[in-house]
């Protein structure tokens, strides 16, 4: 069954990136998200976004999710919101969202792959984005 003519802001598919690469693996870490949280109301992206709206943005991507082909109808509303320069970033907030809960998991280093093609991102882009997000994270 398809989601009634759902649409994102440029702001709500950014959210969705990093609610989506939160759920890659099926559990979405206290850690993922007070990241997700964080970014939101850190990063001049997402000025005037209200960090409560956060809520009702995992929902429906949560409720897309459950769809069938769900991750792809979710890229693709995604895709259609955000313009080329923004799907960098939203491949940004998905990596730091990885980063947040210490190594990732083949399920959420598969769906970076995915996402990074899904979103058209130059392949040495998305992999100097990864390499910076795991440096941000490095411990001592």
């Amino acid at each position: 069954m398809q989601h009634p003519k759902i649409r994102f802001t440029a702001q709500e598919a950014l959210v969705c990136a990093m609610v989506l690469m939160s759920a890659a693996d099926q559990q979405m870490s206290d850690a993922e998200l007070n990241m997700m949280s964080r970014l939101v109301q850190e990063l001049p992206v997402f000025t005037g976004f209200r960090a409560e709206e956060i809520e009702l943005v995992t929902e429906s991507c949560l409720t897309l999710l459950r769809e069938r082909d769900g991750l792809d109808h979710a890229c693709s509303l995604m895709r259609e919101a955000l313009p080329p320069r923004l799907r960098e970033t939203a491949y940004l907030l998905a990596c730091e969202v990885a980063a947040a809960d210490g190594d990732a998991t083949q399920e959420e280093l598969r769906f970076l792959q995915d996402f990074r093609i899904e979103m058209d991102i130059d392949r040495l882009v998305a992999g100097a984005i990864e390499r910076a997000a795991k440096a941000r994270y490095q411990m001592v």
